[in-house]
């Protein structure tokens, strides 16, 4: 006799009063936390729990008795759909108020050390076309809406899709007709490719079954007007690379103004390329992103800050705080320039921004071919006070490599979402630098080294900013001072 599983109740008339992680909304209900998507705080709702754990459900809104005050119409037709821009239907004041107080919640809750106050969020001047990189899928298994599914019904359905992997679906693309996160070369260049590869019989993959020809592609855009475009491709025959090469041929006859025309044959089970070679069709293998009068050569597979505008203003605002402040009364109070170490620095954008104010800077990334195009930006900028090592944190940040090559007098460290290893954290004690600039894109994480650093540290800055509009993501800077000097 089969056990039928206990239905969970509808939740009625519930005010939304929160912000939660992951683009969530949240409201408590008696004892128990329940997480919603796509709603906003104000929103009178009827909920239906998907999950339920001890303390906390899961949700989806089945029905609105008001909406909030606070909503605005989203722009996006992929809105709801696509899970990019979760928050489109907040003001950006919203977003950012909210921002701003989850970074507070996190190193408060978390934390659980003495802060100073926070600063406002520094919000993007652009809340639309603010991203540099873009990458789509393709797929013959496409993404549609029970509306969509009607309107197929009668007609055949489409060869393929170009667009974003739908949430729940690894094997099927939610097919774009236009994203407003790059400027509209993303969109010109897209939906070419996806007609031209329909009208021409080429295949698009299947995740299942591991044939078909276009697998995907990526657009990088410059502030200097440059574009590189890379489609992946899966070509497991000759009459397969020969349609390649057609597509490849017709992208530079059509759109000139690709400077960096790329292309790669991953026949992998996934679709990451870092391991495989990289073919030139036309063009350049790079292109260049400016920030001041600084020139950072990026290639396909190089790490760069994907909000060109913003970068610059978290690179300027963790510059000011490693060299002193005014608007928080510190100053460097050294006669020499300092000896600073940039801890994972990727292609070594932040080592370079802050070298020419630096004795030198070192630079430690686990990624070796990040380091060698860190190596190579300070060669092409005409900076020569870095040196960069390429290995694991934990095990190149050591008391024998600090002896090596200096205490340093500021640590600037931008780890990845899952923060400093612990071991990291004793090592940059030990090294007792006079401050620590922590950028962070997890304030959850970031609390959770502050609290291993406080007993030697104490806040004197927090800096967030919003690198990412209509999305839960937040950059967030925070100074930290050593309590006692040197003896």
């Amino acid at each position: 006799m089969s056990r039928r599983r206990k239905e969970l109740p509808v939740l009625e008339q519930i005010e939304i009063t929160d912000v939660a992680a992951e683009g969530k909304a949240l409201v408590r209900v008696d004892d128990l936390v329940v997480f919603v998507p796509w709603v906003v705080p104000g929103d009178v709702v009827d909920l239906k729990l998907t999950k339920k754990k001890h303390h906390y459900a899961e949700a989806e809104a089945i029905k609105f008795h008001k909406y909030s005050d606070k909503r605005v119409e989203p722009f996006c037709r992929h809105f709801g759909v696509c899970g990019g821009c979760k928050w489109q239907m907040l003001p950006y004041s919203e977003q950012l108020r909210w921002k701003q107080k989850q970074v507070m919640d996190s190193l408060e809750r978390i934390g659980k050390v003495e802060l100073p106050p926070c600063r406002p969020i520094l919000g993007s001047a652009k809340t639309r076309e603010y991203r540099n990189k873009v990458e789509f899928g393709c797929a013959n298994k496409i993404w549609l809406t029970r509306e969509e599914m009607k309107e197929v019904e009668s007609r055949q359905r489409p060869a393929g899709a170009v667009g974003y992997h739908a949430g729940g679906a690894w094997d099927k693309i939610l097919p774009i007709e236009e994203c407003y996160l790059m400027d509209d070369e993303n969109n010109r260049l897209r939906n070419d490719i996806r007609d031209w590869a329909i009208a021409n019989g080429l295949s698009f993959f299947d995740a299942r079954e591991h044939t078909g020809l276009l697998r995907g592609l990526m657009i990088r855009l410059s502030n200097s007007g440059e574009i590189m475009l890379l489609i992946q491709f899966c070509i497991l025959s000759e009459e397969e690379r020969r349609q390649a090469m057609e597509l490849m041929e017709h992208l530079k006859g059509t759109f000139p103004e690709v400077t960096s025309l790329l292309w790669v044959n991953n026949t992998k089970y996934n679709d990451t390329f870092g391991d495989l070679p990289v073919e030139v069709y036309s063009g350049e293998d790079h292109i260049f992103l400016h920030m001041e009068d600084l020139r950072f050569k990026v290639g396909p597979k190089s790490f760069y800050q994907t909000n060109t505008e913003q970068a610059y203003i978290l690179y300027k605002v963790a510059r000011e705080l490693a060299f002193g402040d005014t608007q928080c009364n510190i100053h460097n109070g050294q006669s020499d320039k300092p000896l600073i170490y940039d801890l994972y620095t990727g292609t070594g954008t932040i080592a370079n921004f802050v070298a020419r104010g630096a004795r030198e800077v070192i630079g430690i990334e686990y990624v070796p071919e990040a380091i060698e195009d860190a190596k190579e930006n300070s060669e092409i900028n005409g900076i020569t006070n870095t040196r960069f090592y390429a290995g694991d944190m934990k095990d190149i940040l050591t008391d024998e490599f600090i002896r090596e090559h200096g205490r340093p007098d500021i640590v600037i460290t931008d780890p990845p979402r899952a923060g400093m290893h612990p071991d990291v954290v004793q090592t940059i004690l030990r090294a007792a630098p006079e401050r620590i600039v922590y950028v962070s894109c997890n304030p959850a994480t970031q609390a959770r080294d502050l609290q291993l650093l406080d007993a030697d540290y104490k806040g004197l800055c927090i800096q967030p900013v919003d690198m990412f509009p209509h999305t839960q993501h937040v950059e967030n800077v925070v100074l930290l001072v050593r309590r006692e000097p040197l003896p």
